[in-house]
């Protein structure tokens, strides 16, 4: 089986470890890893501002560079929905686009759905770990149980967190314009954090705000992906 890496901005930005745990992890279950080196950023920021021709641009770029992949892998659940979900949407009757858009993955997904790995490893054994749901994942892509099953059979042990499947205030461009608001909601959410050990999501975007928030407060927790925990759970 062969699948192409969309590594996203963030996590080349800031959490490059997630994509070289991605890589390692599925080149271990036997999976043959492109890294297509034409591939900028997936076009959300734009898309999401109401820039949809610019979006447009870039999703047609996306699908001349990854033209070839078998299946397209991503480490974030919110880049991952705007390939799967929106590309059809900004380019309405392609079939190119609709066909690309249904060999789209979140890491966790493609881990269960596809190859049907729900066991990786016990090198998360007694880790207790706090998981945010991020929005983009859990409300558009139905990617759910994928992580929790993939941490719980590692070993980990989810903590029960009421604000779990809360918005963490990131949104992108909605932190920016309403900085008010989005810092109110991740303080929400970290006051009901539990005592975890790390915390973890699919998504870089939403680590990158709550991490930021909780060292304002002085509050000292590990923050690590998803793909970074799975490599971990895989290797350890």
């Amino acid at each position: 089986m062969r699948v192409a890496l969309f590594i996203t901005c963030l996590v080349d930005q800031f959490y490059a470890e997630a994509g070289v745990a991605a890589v390692r992890l599925l080149r271990a279950l036997g999976v043959e890893v492109d890294f297509p080196e034409g591939q900028t950023c997936c076009g959300q920021p734009a898309f999401n501002a109401g820039h949809w021709e610019e979006a447009r641009a870039l999703a047609k770029r996306t699908l001349r560079v990854f033209q070839e992949a078998e299946y397209v892998v991503l480490p974030s659940g919110s880049c991952a929905s705007m390939l799967r979900n929106h590309y059809p949407e900004l380019l309405p009757g392609s079939r190119e686009a609709l066909a690309f858009s249904e060999r789209v993955y979140e890491l966790s997904q493609f881990l269960v759905r596809v190859l049907g790995v729900e066991r990786l490893g016990a090198g998360l054994k007694g880790v207790r770990v706090a998981y945010h749901h991020g929005c983009h994942a859990l409300r558009e892509l139905g990617v759910r149980e994928e992580p929790l099953t993939l941490l719980t059979n590692a070993g980990a042990e989810i903590l029960p967190w009421e604000a779990a499947e809360e918005c963490c205030g990131f949104g992108g461009l909605f932190s920016v314009k309403l900085p008010e608001v989005s810092l109110a909601m991740a303080d929400r959410k970290l006051s009901t954090l539990p005592e975890a050990q790390v915390l973890t999501s699919t998504d870089a975007g939403c680590l990158l705000h709550l991490s930021g928030r909780m060292a304002k407060r002085g509050a000292n927790l590990r923050v690590a992906p998803l793909a970074t925990l799975l490599w971990e759970a895989y290797a350890g």
